[in-house]
């Protein structure tokens, strides 16, 4: 693998802990705020995400390549209310998705075929992330400010299930 690729899927390994933190922090918030539901979906992105970042970990692993991790910020959770958090959540993966395919423009002008092949499953990964926060975002659009359908809501996300490793 050629360095500047190297470095850039190192850069995607933080980036993608940085969203498992981002996550698991959200969803503390989101239980403290009385809402588990939203809590458990949080926590699922959470483990996702740090699948994600072990995912490219392996990649270079099985390059023979040294992984650099480094260090990862503090994440920062301003959200008052669900809808804000889903606001966040949707700008966070897409702000993934142009990560990933800047990363895969890298890997065709650097001829990294092994790569490519690997980043084609994070492309439709992140088509079902944004599709799926998206989704949450419409519900809390649609709930506004009832208690009930804020509850019922809350109720559906805590029963998310992980997706089974692989998948």
């Amino acid at each position: 693998m050629k360095k500047p690729v190297i470095d850039a899927v190192n850069e995607q390994i933080k980036a993608e802990f940085e969203s498992a933190y981002v996550y698991l922090a959200m969803s503390a918030k989101m239980e403290l705020m009385s809402f588990p539901g939203f809590g458990q979906w949080l926590r699922i992105q959470w483990q996702e995400e740090t699948a994600h970042a072990v995912k490219l970990l392996e990649h270079l692993l099985h390059r023979d390549v040294e992984v650099d991790l480094q260090a990862i910020a503090k994440p920062q959770v301003t959200f008052k209310t669900p809808l804000e958090a889903f606001q966040e959540v949707l700008k966070h993966e897409r702000y993934i998705t142009k990560r990933i395919h800047d990363l895969y423009d890298l890997s065709v002008t650097e001829k990294d075929y092994p790569l490519q092949t690997l980043l084609q499953w994070f492309i439709d990964e992140q088509v079902e992330e944004e599709e799926a926060a998206r989704g949450v975002l419409e519900s809390l659009e649609m709930a506004g400010d009832s208690g009930p359908a804020l509850l019922l809501l809350d109720r559906e996300l805590g029963a998310r299930q992980p997706v089974p490793e692989g998948q």
